[in-house]
C-alpha cells in the first residue's frame, strides 16, 4: 500500500483573512475547533504566535491522552501560520523524533477567506509496513493520512461555524 505524507482540506470562511489567522495563530484555542487538541500551554499567554515559539499540544483520542512539543516555523498574519511537531510523551513530551507538521494557509476570496489545512507526516523514515502498523492501531482500523482527513474536515466546519455563527450558537462536531 502506497503511503500518504500529506493531506489538505479547504473551506470558505465568511471573515477576513486577518481575523481567522489571529485566533487560529492562537495554539492554546485550537482545542475550540479540533476534535482532538484540547488546547496548548504557551509561554506569554495568548498572543499570536510568532516564528521559533516553543508551546507544548495537549491532546486526546478517545480516553488516551498525550502531550506534544511543537515548535512555529511560519507566521505571516494573513497568510500563512505553520508548526512542527518534534517531541511526544504522555504528560510531558519526552520522546524527541520528527512526527508532522501542520499548516494553515488563508486565502482572501471576495472578502471572505479560503482556510486550507494541510498535515505533513514527518516520519519519513519509518518503513511504510511499520507506519501502517502503527498508524491502524492508534487511529482504530485507518493510516493516519485517512485519519487526518476527517480530523482536518472537522476542524474546518468548528472553525467556519464559530466565525459565522458566534461561539454562543455552535453545535460542536466533536
Amino acid at each position: 500500500m502506497t503511503r500518504t505524507f500529506t493531506v489538505s482540506r479547504s473551506i470558505l470562511v465568511e471573515a477576513s483573512p486577518l481575523s481567522v489567522y489571529e485566533q487560529v495563530s492562537r495554539p492554546g484555542l485550537m482545542g475550540r475547533w479540533s476534535p482532538e487538541n484540547l488546547g496548548a500551554t504557551v509561554p506569554g499567554g495568548e498572543t499570536p504566535a510568532r516564528v521559533g515559539l516553543v508551546f507544548d499540544g495537549h491532546n486526546k483520542r478517545g480516553a488516551f491522552r498525550w502531550t506534544t512539543r511543537c515548535t512555529v516555523t511560519e507566521a505571516d498574519p494573513g497568510r500563512r501560520f505553520a508548526f512542527r511537531v518534534h517531541a511526544i510523551g504522555l504528560k510531558r513530551p519526552r520522546m524527541k523524533a520528527p512526527i508532522a507538521t501542520w499548516e494553515y494557509r488563508f486565502e482572501d476570496s471576495d472578502g471572505a477567506t479560503e482556510v486550507t489545512e494541510t498535515w505533513t507526516d514527518d516520519r519519513r523514515s519509518w518503513p511504510t509496513f511499520v507506519a501502517n502498523t502503527f498508524d491502524r492501531v492508534a487511529t482504530g482500523g485507518h493510516t493516519f493520512a485517512a485519519f487526518q482527513v476527517r480530523n482536518i474536515d472537522k476542524t474546518l466546519r468548528n472553525l467556519k461555524q464559530e466565525f459565522e455563527n458566534g461561539r454562543e450558537h455552535q453545535s460542536r462536531d466533536r
